[in-house]
């Protein structure tokens, strides 16, 4: 309880200042021997806490976009459920077969943000697509759903592609469309899976304080470093589990 307490505090804290917190949380379940799938669905439950602190940080940047939210995240929430319910139905050995692979993509989207976000910039002179948009964040949920990390830097970038608005409110955007994955996931992991409430409620607490704490020193620390020790640890469990697999 203590390690997985700990990692939720860390692990909010990442997410509210460079995003890959479920590269630390996620291999700390499985480190406790908890099942892979048990593992992916504790923890979007566990971390729904901090994604709505984050989103609730960035409300002033979602005035006049009510109409494209209605747009979008009906889409988000579908797909969360989705990619939920395939989690449920796919067997513990193919879980375990993609899990180091899945844990490698969230690090190579870690790696590759800055260079998104610079893309990103350029994808507003493409021109606003919101229906595009709408089709593009339901398909990007369904692996939200399924997994989750990396999910918010695939949402940003499809955002900045097809959509022409200032960056900071296409990131208040993306941060209530991971929350409206993740708590489209959550309620089906909850009606369905098998949690260990006790783990779920003391990493939901941590990550709450931990996203806080992260808030409060944003502006302090290097987000590149953080982000570089999260990919390390991402790397090295990826590794990890690979050679496990062959």
């Amino acid at each position: 309880m203590a390690l997985v307490g700990a990692a939720a505090l860390a692990g909010g804290a990442v997410n509210a200042i460079a995003g890959g917190g479920s590269l630390i949380t996620f291999p700390t379940l499985l480190a406790c021997g908890i099942p892979a799938v048990t593992a992916s669905a504790t923890n979007t439950v566990a971390l729904c806490p901090g994604y709505l602190g984050a989103a609730l940080a960035q409300r002033r940047d979602m005035v006049g976009q009510g109409r494209r939210a209605a747009r979008v995240l009906p889409g988000a929430a579908i797909g969360g459920v989705a990619g939920a319910l395939v989690l449920m139905h796919v067997s513990p050995k193919a879980f375990d077969v993609v899990v180091p692979f899945l844990l490698l993509v969230a690090v190579v989207l870690l790696g590759v943000q800055d260079r998104l976000r610079a893309y990103l910039a350029k994808g507003r002179e493409h021109g606003q697509s919101e229906l595009a948009a709408a089709v593009l964040v339901a398909l990007a949920s369904v692996y939200g759903g399924f997994f989750g990390a990396g999910l918010g830097i695939i949402v940003l970038g499809v955002l900045g592609v097809v959509i022409e608005d200032t960056f900071t409110r296409l990131n208040a955007f993306k941060q209530f469309t991971t929350l409206i994955v993740n708590v489209a996931a959550a309620i089906v992991f909850v009606l369905v899976a098998r949690l260990d409430w006790s783990v779920v409620i003391a990493m939901a607490v941590m990550s709450l304080i931990g996203g806080v704490i992260g808030g409060a020193i944003a502006s302090r620390v290097s987000a590149k470093v953080l982000r570089a020790i999260v990919m390390i640890i991402g790397s090295a469990v990826s590794a990890v589990y690979f050679v496990k697999l062959f």
